[in-house]
């Protein structure tokens, strides 16, 4: 099924009967191990295009099924952007949400959940939902959007969704900083206390990576300040995030949260590595998830894993996950199996 419309979306999830496999262009299809066979897959890329866009108030409303491309191409006539590099650009804005996906550019900006100001859902029993709104200071009722990030697909079909945009900068410098993983550490802290605001901070196999952006002036004054740094050239520059990128592409990858100072600690698990190194989320390709378990339980495999691998036991939040899951979706209809084995 690949609904054009809200309406229609809607109707395919009320009037079908069986389970739903939610898709969008299914860029992150491998993620979290495999669900159940469904009765039905539903692709949300017929949901596509702007509905509203307010440069003044910095925000877009955007059908779910709009590739990230798209809109950025949209938004830069407009001299804006939404602040998400994830690794896979051509993802859908709504697949972004549903995975809770994000790249470097997190170090500033957050992720989906932190730019996600307005949702409109369809539930499993085909009632559609609204959350948020479409202005930045928004406390209205309940946020159901930051629930269905990360949800895959199991809680709700997202429809639409709200985001906040930034002004695209008119300039952008990449500093390298040639680092082992536990200097990665005292690096990250000596740009941090330089208050040197990079819009991204990512350690990469050897590699600390300083982004600023901003006006022509303060990139180059930010980048020359930067403690034990070198500027890149826009070519070496741009190679060294495609490097950064390329971590996603392995054959066994898992996104791990820990404190920053850690990061050695997870390093060591690693073939490689990407790593915010400031905000504590690393990406690795590893060869023995289970090892990196004993030491860090709260492991995600994100692509191209065993279906054994995929989620880890079950942690202390499950419980509450799974009650979750059982008020928004009771009859089981949608995602089956997606978070196996907690449910």
């Amino acid at each position: 099924m690949r609904p054009g419309s809200l309406a229609e979306l809607r109707d395919a999830v009320r009037d079908t009967r069986g389970t739903l496999l939610v898709k969008g262009a299914g860029t992150a299809q491998g993620w979290a191990g495999s669900p159940d066979p469904t009765d039905h897959v539903l692709e949300t890329t017929g949901l596509t295009g702007v509905v509203t866009y307010n440069p003044a108030d910095m925000t877009v409303a955007v059908r779910a099924g709009t590739p990230l491309t798209v809109l950025q191409q949209e938004l830069a006539a407009g001299g804006q952007r939404v602040s998400l590099d994830p690794a896979r650009p051509k993802a859908t804005v709504g697949g972004l949400v549903a995975t809770a996906d994000s790249g470097p550019l997190r170090h500033a900006f957050g992720g989906p959940r932190d730019l996600l100001i307005g949702v409109t859902v369809v539930l499993a029993d085909g009632t559609v939902a609204r959350s948020g709104g479409h202005v930045i200071k928004n406390v209205a009722g309940y946020d159901l959007g930051k629930l269905l990030c990360g949800s895959f697909g199991t809680l709700g079909v997202i429809a639409e969704v709200v985001l906040r945009v930034h002004p695209l900068p008119p300039a952008s410098r990449t500093v390298s900083i040639p680092c082992d993983a536990a200097e990665a550490v005292e690096h990250t802290g000596r740009v941090l206390e330089a208050r040197l605001e990079p819009a991204a901070l990512e350690w990469c196999d050897g590699e600390l990576l300083a982004l600023y952006e901003g006006v022509e002036s303060s990139v180059e004054l930010r980048a020359a300040a930067t403690p034990g740094g070198t500027t890149l050239s826009t070519a070496d520059a741009e190679a060294a995030w495609r490097r950064v990128a390329a971590v996603h592409d392995g054959d066994v990858v898992v996104r791990c949260g820990s404190r920053p100072s850690q990061l050695a600690a997870v390093a060591k698990h690693a073939t490689s590595m990407t790593s915010s190194a400031a905000v504590g989320v690393h990406t690795l390709e590893v060869a023995d998830v289970d090892r990196l378990r004993e030491e860090f339980a709260q492991v995600t495999t994100i692509r191209r894993a065993p279906d054994t691998a995929a989620w880890g036991e079950p942690h202390p939040a499950v419980p509450l996950m799974r009650a979750v899951k059982q008020r928004f979706d009771p009859d089981g209809r949608l995602g089956p199996g997606r978070f196996r084995p907690w449910f």
